[in-house]
């Protein structure tokens, strides 16, 4: 935790919970966005174009919130426009630190020890989490966004005029539809997950549990016709968002985070879904269970002794 752009304390995994023990997620602060011409966006200011080679993308693969932004990034065809630095995935006091594990590398740019570094160069007196996905802009020196539902939007289209390819994950004739859907997997799944895993009283826990596999119940029959997307037959940003909490469900939350009621590989059609995820261009790219699982167990509030467990098996994955 930074405060005014020092580090205070060390890492905790709850980052705010309500009178009655529910876990309240941090909102993002740096909101710019990159465009076509660099004007504004939705939010912050302008001064972001879309430019080859300008930015770097700061991930770590046990996250699904950064993880959405990998996806995004190999569908549109960025590979060579946007670079990419991967951090180590266990937690430390520190939060997110640089190289120390196989697949993770050093900062590239200034030779950081952790996240927090990057965060108090963009602003010498934040105070705040310092999360990942960061989107980095390399030629201003600074922090365009930290929003992962951000960064996927305008990974969808900023880039289209300098070479960008792919579907379009968030076409205008769906807007509404994915808006709302995204909405609610995310109050009850992608953040549901967390909300029961950190939940701090067995009320919250409950509640959030209870959300999390009448949402699973619910899309699973909503795959039973066939379909292979969420919307049909053409990929959104909806299945990107959920893709990565699937992905993690069986290998993490479903021990970890105590949302053991029914495993992903239970559900035959969200099984099929995400192998349909997994043969896409940047589905596979994004997944590397062994960062996912040393991430996860890292959290000392949840696994103290840091034991790292063998399973699950995913070979019906491909994993």
């Amino acid at each position: 935790m930074l405060i005014n752009g020092v580090w205070q304390k060390d890492w905790q995994p709850v980052q705010s919970k309500d009178e009655d023990g529910r876990f309240v997620r941090q909102q993002s602060v740096f909101r710019n966005w990159i465009t076509p011409d660099g004007s504004a966006g939705p939010t912050g200011k302008a001064g972001f174009q879309a430019q080859e080679g300008r930015y770097r993308l700061y991930v770590a693969l046990i996250c699904p919130w950064a993880s959405r932004t990998l996806i995004a990034r190999q569908l549109k065809g960025l590979e060579e426009m946007i670079a990419v630095t991967v951090l180590n995935p266990r937690l430390t006091d520190q939060g997110w630190a640089f190289g120390g594990f196989y697949g993770a590398d050093e900062d590239p740019m200034f030779r950081s020890s952790f996240m927090h570094e990057l965060y108090t160069r963009a602003d010498s007196t934040y105070t705040g989490r310092a999360t990942v996905p960061v989107l980095w802009d390399m030629q201003a020196n600074t922090i365009v966004n930290n929003e992962s539902a951000d960064i996927l939007r305008m990974l969808n289209t900023a880039f289209d005029n300098v070479g960008a390819i792919g579907p379009d994950l968030y076409p205008a004739f769906l807007a509404d539809k994915i808006d709302a859907l995204n909405t609610e997997i995310y109050e009850t799944l992608n953040n549901g997950v967390y909300k029961a895993g950190f939940a701090s009283s067995q009320q919250a826990y409950e509640e959030a549990n209870a959300e999390i596999f009448a949402q699973l119940d619910q899309l699973d029959a909503r795959l039973s016709d066939g379909r292979r997307f969420v919307f049909g037959d053409a990929i959104t940003e909806t299945d990107v968002r959920l893709f990565v909490t699937l992905i993690r469900f069986d290998a993490a939350y479903h021990g970890l985070f105590k949302t053991n009621h029914k495993r992903i590989a239970d559900y035959p059609h969200l099984q099929a879904f995400l192998k349909s995820l997994l043969a896409l261009k940047g589905g596979r790219e994004a997944v590397d269970i062994d960062h996912i699982k040393a991430g996860y167990y890292s959290v000392k509030a949840l696994n103290p002794l840091g034991i790292v467990p063998n399973g699950p098996d995913l070979s019906a994955l491909g994993l």
